[in-house]
């Protein structure tokens, strides 16, 4: 029997003066989820998406797109932009708390 895997990204811990929560781990189970996760950790870090292309070697349009279109978005790539958002990535077994009815991209 072959092992399920959930892929999670957390936000790196960031040691902040002020007591704003941290999100918490997300599972992932689609490629929108995923351009959402990255889009909402660029906000939160006060990043435009300029400045993230250029710290990723990418251009501003290709970041629009990857945020939208996050299946053509390299592992490599994924990385470093989890890197400069201040996420980590986290594999494990995927938990009996996914809903079984939710359509699984990857």
């Amino acid at each position: 029997m072959a092992a399920i895997y959930n892929f999670s990204m957390t936000s790196a811990p960031k040691v902040q003066a002020s007591a704003r929560v941290q999100p918490a781990a997300q599972p992932l189970v689609t490629a929108l989820q995923l351009g959402q996760l990255l889009k909402a950790a660029r906000r939160r870090r006060k990043l435009s998406q300029a400045s993230v292309a250029s710290r990723l070697g990418l251009s501003q349009n290709r970041i629009s797109y990857l945020e939208l279109h996050p299946d053509e978005t390299s592992f490599k790539q994924l990385l470093a932009w989890c890197s400069v958002v201040g996420m980590e990535l986290q594999l494990g077994e995927r938990s009996a708390l996914i809903d079984s009815d939710t359509k699984i991209e990857w």
